[in-house]
């Protein structure tokens, strides 16, 4: 199938994937959305910076060759689609992509066109890392101490959309079912003629690869532990399986090059605690990637009290939403919190901006690129551009430091300098 909607530039190439490594080419076609809303704002400043990264890192051998795909109200307004099959079929072809902020379609058709591609392209890990950048606004003592990289699972959990509503015949179907065949569980539900009925299916494969995706990840950066959240001290065989079946693949999958908290509870059983702890002090001594675990709603208070405990957390879907927003929230807020939705066995991957569409402020050239500019430098470091990525951070850190911020962080710090969307972005590159 070739594209009719889509120009793919000439001069560029496609990113392979052989033997589980990404195969980049110096001049790489990448499909970008711009997004709805303020998309257009904070896509045309990223862009610029992206770009600016990539000639100061690589003064021309290396370039992005962007080709716009579509989605969202442009792709509604233009070609009556809300995901055109051509986008996807981009998307699938050249592995790597980045978008801005999609509208959700209402009346019908898509529930999230968010989700609806990373289901399309199974896209099963949604990794957001979380740090802090010296003088951004925060509601916490020491933003500083947290420097997180969540692993949300992003294809399983309540996200499957398996609801029966209230008043409907399926409704009503399945609970008889569920009355006449699991009496026990039909006599939990307190108000069972009034209720709205949902499930959560977690498996142990969705599991064993988005954990498997965390260690692997954590090892090839260095990083010091995995922490698996749950539920699982109340839903034991979903929740409680996700922390088990992740214990199981830690130790299967990696060996001597991980020490969990499981084997931590064998050998205590089988000795005592203070062999216990010393086995687990000498296995980190050793430089081993330590996986324990957390209960969910703890993990927010922890997050807080203890940041500097947390490394990588692999979550469910539900957990790992609410905990991306609320680490978010430590540094910033979404508006400058990047993300990346990734098949690490296929190598596809779409980045994205993390925040909504705020079409109030759309066209208006004031609002903070600085989530998709991070995304953009995520996806660089995915490629293997780590010298691009680090210019990024360069950037950013230092329009952050003189104080020259757009302004959602302007109005929250004391004596800074009033950017617009385009500005922020010049004084990024200034900056690199």
């Amino acid at each position: 199938m070739g594209y009719t909607i889509i120009e793919v530039p000439v001069n560029g190439e496609k990113i392979t994937i052989t033997a589980g490594k990404l195969q980049v080419p110096d001049h790489p076609v990448i499909p970008f959305v711009e997004g709805d809303g303020t998309g257009r704002d904070i896509w045309r400043a990223s862009k610029r910076v992206l770009d600016a990264a990539v000639e100061k890192s690589y003064r021309g051998k290396r370039t992005i060759q962007w080709m716009e795909v579509y989605a969202g109200e442009k792709a509604y307004n233009n070609f009556g689609s809300w995901l055109p099959d051509e986008t996807v079929q981009a998307l699938d072809e050249f592995l790597v992509g980045i978008k801005g902020p999609l509208t959700t379609p209402i009346g019908g058709g898509i529930r999230s066109l968010n989700v609806a591609l990373r289901k399309a392209l199974d896209l099963y890990v949604c990794q957001r890392p979380v740090r802090y950048f010296a003088g951004v606004p925060s509601p916490v003592k020491h933003p500083e101490d947290v420097d997180m990289v969540i692993f949300r699972e992003n294809t399983e959990d309540i996200y499957t959309g398996i609801e029966f509503e209230y008043g409907t015949a399926e409704n009503l179907r399945f609970k008889e079912l569920l009355k006449e065949e699991f009496p026990k569980e039909y006599a939990k539900v307190r108000f069972p003629d009034s209720a709205g009925i949902g499930l959560k299916p977690v498996s142990k494969e969705g599991t064993t690869r988005l954990v498997r995706a965390a260690i692997q990840w954590s090892l090839e950066n260095g990083r010091k532990s995995v922490t698996l959240v749950h539920k699982g001290n109340i839903m034991k065989f979903t929740e409680g399986a996700f922390r088990n079946w992740g214990y199981e693949a830690a130790e299967r999958e990696f060996g001597d090059r991980v020490y969990t908290w499981s084997q931590w509870e064998r050998t205590r059983a089988d000795e005592d605690e203070e062999t216990a702890n010393a086995e687990q002090e000498a296995a980190l001594k050793a430089g081993k990637l330590l996986i324990k675990d957390v209960i969910a709603d703890i993990v927010f208070q922890q997050t807080i009290t203890r940041a500097r405990e947390f490394d990588v957390l692999a979550t469910m879907n539900l957990n790992g939403d609410y905990l991306s927003d609320a680490l978010a929230a430590q540094v910033g807020g979404i508006g400058i919190a990047p993300g990346g939705n990734i098949n690490y066995s296929t190598g596809h991957a779409v980045f994205e901006a993390t925040h909504g569409t705020a079409p109030k402020y759309a066209d208006k050239d004031v609002v903070n690129p600085g989530s998709l500019i991070l995304s953009g430098e995520m996806m660089l470091r995915y490629m293997g551009w780590k010298e691009a990525a680090e210019a990024v951070i360069r950037g950013m850190e230092g329009a952050i430091t003189a104080r020259t911020v757009t302004y959602d962080f302007h109005r929250l710090m004391e004596g800074a300098t009033r950017l617009s969307t385009s500005q922020f972005g010049d004084a990024v590159i200034q900056h690199m």
